[in-house]
């Protein structure tokens, strides 16, 4: 699941700078769908780590 979140990250950062740097103009959008989908996975790891150290 970390490798998912992380892949999704370097995506996101990825559209974030083909986006508001002015070579795609839909990249700031996907950017912003990939952050949010980053933070959910980054919770749900989170969650799930802790129940496996408990």
């Amino acid at each position: 699941m970390l490798r998912w979140t992380i892949t999704f990250v370097v995506l996101a950062l990825i559209a974030g700078v083909l986006g508001f740097g002015g070579i795609a103009a839909g990249a700031a959008s996907i950017a912003k769908i990939l952050f949010f989908l980053f933070l959910i996975l980054f919770v749900v790891s989170l969650i799930t780590g802790r129940k496996r150290n408990v």
